[in-house]
């Protein structure tokens, strides 16, 4: 197997859901006591989100370029960012080092193109929904059509991310709540909704509702473990 390199800490409830995704993941297709290679750099999250709420991208993406070459020369071959969000500023880590990063919206846009996905509906962090690295990349590689919260909708569902779920609350008001923006944006006509943050898939999943779901965690996690399973 190939070794990871784990980008996480944005925030580490969504790491830790990674870390048991991956090794879960190589323990199902491997058996025994086989578990997964990782090494993990786990960031202070308060930096970060204070960077993001500040605008402050490129001082966000040298301390992830560092976080990455130091993951490189730890010999691992291959990067998994787990955050959505923080792709905003991938090129900023991808030129930094010498080895890929797995991107996220890939991921989730393969998944999607696959199953013949045209129109999508996208909840997130207000930087996800709001700015166009996300939902361009969707567009522009697999074809699909992104249809977004109302802007009331998207305060709403950023302040339960950074709120709650970022700090390991998850409150079946806010469960009532994101429910009902995917009902509505389900009748607008979106076929499947992404979870287009790692921490969403904390308060809701397939169960809970008609329009089937994507999560962007779990999408990432098989992504990583198909690159960890490669002998190319």
């Amino acid at each position: 197997m190939r070794t990871l390199g784990l980008m996480g800490g944005m925030s580490w409830e969504s790491t830790a859901t990674y870390y048991r995704l991956l090794n879960e993941g190589v323990r199902d297709r491997l058996g025994g006591l086989h578990s997964a290679p990782l090494i993990v750099h786990s960031v202070d999250f308060a930096q970060v989100a204070a960077m993001q709420k500040a605008g402050e991208w490129e001082a966000a993406g040298s301390l992830l370029a560092d976080v990455a070459q130091g993951l490189e020369r730890a010999g691992v071959t291959a990067l998994l960012l787990a955050t959505n969000t923080m792709h905003k500023i991938a090129e900023l880590i991808e030129s930094a080092v010498n080895i890929p990063l797995l991107h996220i919206g890939d991921a989730v846009g393969a998944e999607l193109q696959s199953q013949g996905i045209n129109t999508v509906a996208l909840i997130g962090t207000r930087f996800t929904m709001r700015e166009p690295f996300y939902r361009e990349r969707l567009f522009e590689r697999f074809g699909q059509r992104v249809l977004l919260p109302t802007d009331a909708e998207m305060d709403e569902i950023d302040r339960v991310i950074f709120s709650e779920l970022c700090c390991g609350q998850t409150l079946p008001q806010s469960k009532t709540f994101y429910l009902k923006c995917l009902e509505r944006l389900h009748a607008e006509g979106a076929e499947v909704a992404i979870l287009g943050c790692t921490e969403i898939g904390l308060l809701v999943g397939d169960q809970d509702t008609r329009l089937p779901l994507v999560d962007s965690t779990a999408a990432h996690v098989r992504m990583g473990l198909a690159w960890m399973m490669s002998q190319d």
